[in-house]
């Protein structure tokens, strides 16, 4: 008798199999693996990712990405089985930021609301007033007074931008990502040299000094479209280099080049938490419908009230 593998040609028939039978949605973000990527039913940037994990019709969510991206999904919509092919997969941000000294932080402060990246636990959204991401932040500050004090958590170098471009003077947690921390202001300026006709776009999580040479910086869903209306034919790419994946979907005749890291080289600044997931992984939790988020539906309430102001601001 055929086990359940030998009865399919490839491990993406047995996903797709899966997929139908459990009724699922694949959510992938575009800094995972190419492979998942275009397996995937939608692929996007966390709020992109968010709207269509509170808008699906499927039972079951597979949110390949990393813990807190599933997470959303499961406050968004918590009677749906959400899943994270590997339980590991984490995020350095949502690592810098605990509830125990955010709390503490935040009583001392009582003066400030705050806002938090989305890359962030479920016990720091409850604790926060409003949720933004990259795409949407700087609109969403537009919205607060003035005279309004910010508390601006976890990502300092995404703060520090924010403040710059809308003059605000937040209080930034010291948090960062270990991807966006990896490139080396040496070596870009190396590579420009030698690709003087190369736009650089980078993500506003990487630090001042990489984001003083980018000729554009946005979310991964901004940096997409910039691509695409830019005349250039070749730019130097500042964020985990998954994305370039679709980047060469979109724009098969241009180049893409991976902004390097400390030793000149690009392999660095792959994410190693999203890396994580496999396809094995994703069909194995499909099958076994395993591993599961699971949160406590107090800690839900509190922490979808500031998703669903983002929501409804964005």
């Amino acid at each position: 008798m055929k086990t359940f593998a030998e009865k399919f040609d490839n491990i993406e028939d047995e996903i797709l199999f899966l997929k139908k039978e459990r009724n699922a949605v694949l959510l992938a973000h575009y800094y995972q693996n190419e492979e998942i990527q275009d397996i995937a039913d939608f692929i996007g940037d966390s709020l992109d990712l968010s709207k269509k994990a509170q808008k699906t019709n499927a039972d079951t969510i597979v949110f390949c990405g990393v813990r807190f991206m599933a997470e959303v999904a499961k406050i968004l919509s918590p009677q749906k089985l959400v899943l994270l092919p590997d339980i590991k997969a984490g995020c350095s941000l949502e690592e810098s930021c605990k509830a125990k000294e955010f709390s503490v932080f935040k009583k001392n402060h009582p003066e400030h609301i705050i806002l938090s990246y989305i890359n962030c636990s479920a016990e720091i959204k409850a604790l926060s007033d409003i949720i933004v991401t990259s795409s949407n932040a700087a609109k969403i500050i537009e919205t607060i007074p003035k005279d309004k004090k910010i508390i601006f958590a976890p990502d300092k170098h995404l703060g520090s931008y924010l403040n710059k471009i809308t003059g605000r003077k937040m209080l930034l947690w010291n948090g960062t990502c270990i991807v966006h921390e990896t490139f080396s202001e040496k070596e870009l300026i190396k590579l420009k040299v030698r690709n003087d006709d190369a736009k650089i776009i980078a993500h506003p999580e990487c630090p001042e000094n990489i984001l003083n040479y980018a000729d554009f910086i946005g979310s991964t869903s901004a940096l997409l479209k910039f691509i695409s209306t830019n005349n250039s034919m070749k730019f130097i790419v500042a964020t985990e280099p998954h994305i370039i994946h679709q980047m060469k979907k979109n724009e098969p005749k241009k180049e893409f080049i991976v902004a390097p890291g400390n030793d000149g080289s690009c392999s660095c600044s792959n994410c190693p938490y999203m890396e994580l997931n496999t396809l094995e992984k994703l069909r194995d939790c499909l099958l076994n419908l395993s591993p599961q988020i699971n949160i406590d539906n107090q800690l839900i309430l509190k922490a979808k009230k500031p998703l669903n102001v983002m929501l409804k601001l964005s």
